[in-house]
């Protein structure tokens, strides 16, 4: 027996989401029906607002509820450094780590030639504006370390020869309790490129 379209469509709303398949969805489905009234009317307003007032940062390209960002008002972070990320989603990782107070640029996607996204596709124009209006001394390119994420950074590397700006890249390893038979041949590499000297 189906479960009745109310439910089923619940089902296949959940189904959207990534990772989530038929058994998840329905697991999902059946307990917001046990929700108190008041947690459903949370998730119902927060799934309106969240269409409603998110937008992007227009400085950063961020997620914020204003024109800017709470980052990109804050006057007590480094605004000679900019850490150049693919989503905003990136910004929470080195958020949580508190180790970094500068900027950040969100490109939203990588050059992909193969895929047919080129600088102009993604906000990387942006990035050469904001570093020519204001007194930008480091960039610091932090986006996977993949065929795509390579070809952006050397983009803008290149685009910003014969400047001042300092451009570095986070250093991409071999996770620490990993096996070394099962890393990839591009994170092998990039280790044995970013190696560190201790002796």
């Amino acid at each position: 027996m189906n479960y009745p379209n109310t439910i089923r469509n619940l089902i296949n709303c959940f189904k959207k989401l990534p990772g989530i398949g038929e058994k998840t969805a329905e697991r999902l489905a059946l307990a917001t029906m046990k929700l108190d009234d008041e947690i459903i009317e949370l998730f119902y307003d927060s799934l309106k607002d969240i269409k409603i007032k998110i937008k992007r940062c227009s400085i950063c390209n961020n997620f914020t509820e204003d024109n800017l960002c709470d980052i990109c008002k804050d006057e007590k972070r480094d605004r000679s450094t900019i850490c150049i990320v693919e989503e905003p989603k990136n910004i929470i990782l080195f958020e949580k780590i508190g180790k970094y107070n500068g900027l950040y640029h969100v490109l939203n996607g990588l050059i992909s030639p193969l895929e047919g996204i080129n600088p102009e596709d993604i906000n990387i124009d942006s990035l050469f504006k904001r570093i020519d209006e204001v007194n930008i001394k480091e960039i610091i390119i932090a986006v996977k370390p993949s065929v795509e994420g390579e070809t952006t950074a050397l983009y803008i590397s290149k685009m910003l020869e014969g400047t001042n700006v300092v451009v570095s890249k986070i250093a991409h390893g071999i996770p620490i309790g990993a096996d070394i038979d099962y890393i990839d041949t591009i994170t092998l590499e990039m280790a044995l490129e970013d190696r560190k000297k201790i002796s």
